[in-house]
């Protein structure tokens, strides 16, 4: 055996092996089109359960074919290998020159070789015209990997030949096959949500008896909707996804709920800064929603719409164009958020701001009311830090009869005590303090303190 022999036995070794398959596949191809090596066959892909690539659930449980699994090595291996197409292809054409019926570009940033249509359409079919044109089809819209926004062809100019486009594979699957996790999505123009992050637990959050068992039952399918959907079948019957609105005046919970349900479910809530989503131009607000929601899929987490009338408002009566596209535009965002796999939180203060269209698909309308005094005296108990003392004068039960507050207010009022006490360099808090808060918020409403 050559030393070259040796040395790729080694080099193979250290592959992995559904990536030794592609390289041999690509020697294969290149060695059979120059008519060299003839006995040569063709390569046996691995069967996708020992590969060494972390594989989405969602692709193992497709049932997809080896040209299908193939393409995908093909855009994944610039991002595990950059380097693995440049050396097989330059060590097999090396006494050839170039070769452009196997495709491929470089890049801006990397400038190694990444594949287009023409390498897969080279790779998998040669000179077969029949498996050519199958091949071609993967790439239309409504295959497994256009919906699932998994890879596609970039566009090209115009006038140019739609394969010579360079095959993408969307960051967040990459991320998927290499990490064996979805990667957070960073804040941006595309993707423009925050995370909902709290130091809260479950036991600091107060709600009314209805609205705590309406999240009981929002916590269960988040922790079984899968199992619902799947092992049960259920997934023929009912559309994927749960659809909440939580609606009350502000202050009562509905934010704290939503980060709550994220923190105590292993899933990041998303946030949603609608003054990006929304645009007065036509067409570019179900731009960026299509562009959020195929983000946001890939991670299964939760996305909370926080004064969601913006987006999700009533439909108006049609005067002109402009209030017809409204519509429109409305019911492609009924559509959109129906199809997404996730949790999807809808809040707003009014639940008659909100579309009856997408009332109707809600599986879950939370109401947040304001606190009745048995909850406003919890939320005054548990408000205060344990370093302060109350005076004798303080008295919370009658303050939470008196005062109807939401939490959100009582807890400004308690910030505002501490500060008082801070400033007084003590370390008690008096009824006069909490008073004088009191007053501040009711002056914030327009409210007449008695």
């Amino acid at each position: 055996m050559s030393e070259s022999q040796l040395d790729n036995m080694f080099i193979n070794r250290l592959i992995a092996p559904e990536f030794n398959y592609l390289k041999r596949l690509i020697q294969f191809r290149l060695e059979r089109h120059f008519d060299r090596n003839e006995g040569m066959s063709l390569p046996v892909l691995p069967a996708i359960e020992t590969w060494s690539s972390h594989v989405p659930e969602n692709i193992l449980k497709a049932t997809l074919s080896e040209s299908e699994l193939t393409l995908l090595l093909i855009a994944l291996c610039p991002h595990f290998n950059s380097n693995l197409l440049d050396e097989v292809i330059q060590n097999t054409l090396a006494s050839t020159g170039d070769f452009p019926q196997l495709g491929g570009v470089r890049g801006k940033n990397f400038r190694g070789f990444l594949p287009t249509g023409h390498t897969a359409l080279f790779l998998l079919a040669g000179d077969n015209s029949k498996k050519r044109k199958e091949i071609q089809e993967v790439f239309n819209s409504g295959h497994f990997f256009e919906k699932n926004h998994i890879l596609w062809l970039e566009e090209v100019p115009e006038g140019e030949p739609k394969m010579s486009g360079k095959i993408i594979i969307s960051q967040e699957y990459a991320h998927l096959f290499i990490f064996g996790k979805a990667s957070r999505p960073k804040f941006s123009m595309k993707f423009p949500a925050q995370i909902i992050e709290t130091k809260m637990e479950w036991e600091d959050l107060v709600l009314d008896v209805e609205t705590d068992k309406q999240i009981q039952e929002i916590k269960t399918w988040i922790t079984h909707g899968n199992t619902l959907l799947n092992d049960w079948g259920m997934h023929k019957k009912i559309k994927p996804g749960f659809r909440v609105l939580f609606h009350g005046p502000p202050g009562t919970g509905k934010t704290l709920t939503a980060g709550l349900l994220g923190k105590h479910t292993g899933k990041d809530v998303f946030k949603i800064d609608l003054s990006m989503v929304v645009s007065k131009f036509i067409g570019e607000t179900e731009k960026n929603l299509a562009s959020l929601l195929s983000k946001a899929e890939k991670t299964d987490n939760i996305l909370f719409f926080d004064e969601a009338d913006a987006l999700f408002g009533k439909r108006t009566s049609v005067r002109d164009a402009h209030d017809k596209y409204a519509n429109q535009e409305v019911s492609y965002l009924l559509q959109r958020i129906e199809g997404y796999k996730g949790l999807v939180i809808l809040a707003s203060n009014l639940k008659n701001n909100i579309d009856e269209a997408f009332l109707r698909r809600f599986q879950s309308i939370v109401h947040f009311p304001l606190p009745k005094s048995a909850e406003r005296l919890r939320l005054w108990k548990k408000a205060f830090p344990s370093k302060v003392r109350l005076h004798n004068d303080v008295n919370l039960s009658k303050n939470a009869r008196n005062y109807e507050l939401s939490g959100a207010e009582i807890m400004n009022v308690v910030q505002y005590s501490c500060l008082r006490a801070l400033a007084a360099n003590k370390k008690t808090i008096y009824q006069e303090y909490i008073l004088s808060g009191i007053q501040r918020e009711f002056q914030k409403s327009g409210k007449i303190m008695r």
